[in-house]
C-alpha cells in the first residue's frame, strides 16, 4: 500500500510541477524521465530471462499427471481472463475518452540530453534463452546452471526492490508533469479512473465465471464457495502479495472441503503460475493507454492473441513482489504491441493503481482451480492402473 501511495503522490506533485513550473524545470523532468524510462528497460531482459528460465527449471523437478493439470488448468485460465478483458478492452475503451490531438514534435517539449542504456538482449531472445535453460535444467538436473539462474533472479529481484520500486514513484511523477505540460492530464487522469472501475468489474466478472465452472465440476455451489473464499480476497487487498496470503488462502480452501493433500499440493503452486487477475489488468490498462493519445491503435485480435500467449506464460514465473507481474510484462508490450517509454510509464502506474485487487482476483481464482484439481484427483485416483 506505502508503494501506492508514493505513486499517487507522484502523480499528483508531477501534475502540479508540470502545470505551473517554467519550461526550463519541466525540461529537466523530461530528461529525468528518459534516463529513468532506459534503466527500466535495460532490467527488462533480465527480469524475463532468471524469472522465466528458474520457474520453468523449477516445476520441471515435479512429474505426474496432476501437476501437469494444475500447470494447464492455470496457463488455460489465464489466457481466456486475457481474452475476456480484451473483448471487454474493446467494447470500452474508445468511449472513454476521445484522443486528444497530437502534440506535433517541434513543440513537444524536448529533453536536455538523452542518455540510452542498451540491454544486452532483446526481449524474445531473452524469453527464447529462458525457455532453453529452463527445459534444459529441468531435463538435465544440472545444478550448476540451476544455482545460476537461481542467484541470477535472487539479483534481478534485489535491483527490483533497491531500485526499480523505488525510482517508480519519480518516474510516473516526470510523465505527468510533461503530460501536464502540454495540457493532456486531466484527459489521461478522467481515463485513468474508469478505468479502474472497469478492471475490477471484469475481475469480479472472472470470478464468476470460474466458480461458475468449479461449481458445475465438482458439485457444489458456488455461492457458497465464493463466500468461504472472501477472507482470501480481502487479505490480499492488503497484502498485495499471493505468496503472503497463503495462510489465509490454505484455511479458505480447506474451508470449501477440498482434500488436504490437494490443499498443500495445489494453493502454494497456483500462488506462484495462476494470476488471472493480473492478466485482465495488463491487458485492459494496455488498451487504455493505447486510447491516451499515443501513437498507438488498439490491435486486433490477430495482434493481441499473440501478446496474450506470451503474457499468458510470462505471468507463471512473474517475479513474487508487489508490481512484479508489469515489470516482466513490460517486454511483451515494447516488442508485441509497440509501446513507447511514456506508454511505458503511464502503464505501470495504471497497474500498480490497481496492484491490490489484481492479487485479490488472483489468490480467489485459485479457490476455483482448487475445487477441479480435487475433482480430478478423485477421478484420477478412481481409474483403473494400466495392466
Amino acid at each position: 500500500m506505502k508503494l501506492i501511495v508514493r505513486l499517487l503522490a507522484g502523480i499528483v506533485m508531477g501534475a502540479a510541477v508540470g502545470t505551473v513550473a517554467p519550461e526550463a524545470v519541466t525540461r529537466v523532468l523530461v530528461t529525468l524521465k528518459i534516463v529513468l524510462g532506459s534503466l527500466i528497460g535495460f532490467l527488462i531482459p533480465f527480469i524475463i530471462l532468471f524469472f522465466i528460465a528458474g520457474g520453468i527449471s523449477g516445476l520441471g523437478k515435479s512429474s505426474g499427471r496432476l501437476l501437469a493439470a494444475a500447470v494447464g488448468l492455470a496457463y488455460a485460465s489465464t489466457i481466456l481472463a486475457g481474452l475476456l478483458a480484451f473483448l471487454v478492452g474493446v467494447a470500452t475503451m474508445p468511449a472513454l475518452q476521445a484522443p486528444a490531438a497530437a502534440v506535433p514534435e517541434e513543440t513537444a517539449l524536448q529533453p536536455y540530453f538523452e542518455l540510452e542504456i542498451a540491454p544486452p538482449v532483446g526481449v524474445i531472445t531473452a524469453l527464447a534463452t529462458a525457455f532453453l535453460l529452463g527445459i534444459g535444467i529441468a531435463y538435465t538436473h544440472s545444478p550448476t546452471l540451476k544455482h545460476m539462474v537461481d542467484e541470477g533472479k535472487r539479483i534481478v529481484e534485489a535491483a527490483i526492490g533497491a531500485v526499480v520500486l523505488p525510482i517508480l514513484p519519480v518516474y510516473v511523477g516526470c510523465i505527468f508533469a510533461e503530460l501536464a505540460a502540454e495540457e493532456a492530464v486531466f484527459a489521461t487522469l478522467q481515463t485513468f479512473i474508469a478505468v479502474l472501475g472497469i478492471v475490477v468489474l471484469t475481475h469480479w466478472a472472472w470470478l464468476a465465471i470460474q466458480y461458475a465452472v468449479a461449481g458445475a465440476v465438482a458439485g457444489r455451489n458456488p455461492l457458497v464457495l465464493v463466500k468461504n473464499m472472501l477472507p482470501a480476497y480481502f487479505t490480499a487487498i492488503g497484502t498485495m502479495s499471493s505468496a503472503a496470503t497463503i495462510p489465509v488462502t490454505l484455511r479458505s480452501v480447506r474451508s470449501n472441503g477440498t482434500r488436504e493433500n490437494i490443499v498443500d499440493f495445489a494453493v502454494p503452486l497456483c500462488a506462484a503460475i495462476h494470476l488471472s487477475g493480473s492478466m485482465i489488468t495488463i491487458v485492459l490498462c494496455s488498451l487504455a493507454v493505447m486510447t491516451l493519445n499515443l501513437n498507438l491503435d488498439l490491435p486486433g485480435l490477430g495482434q493481441m492473441l499473440p501478446a496474450i500467449l506470451l503474457l499468458g506464460l510470462i505471468m507463471i514465473a512473474a517475479p513474487g513482489v508487489p508490481g512484479g507481474a508489469i515489470m516482466a510484462a513490460l517486454g511483451v508490450l515494447t516488442a508485441v504491441l509497440g509501446f513507447s517509454e511514456a506508454a511505458v510509464g503511464l502503464m505501470i502506474a495504471l497497474y500498480m493503481a490497481q496492484d491490490s485487487f489484481g492479487t485479490a482476483a488472483n489468490v480467489t481464482g485459485d479457490g476455483a482451480l482448487n475445487q477441479i484439481l480435487d475433482r480430478l484427483a478423485g477421478e484420477l485416483e478412481e481409474a483403473p492402473s494400466p495392466a
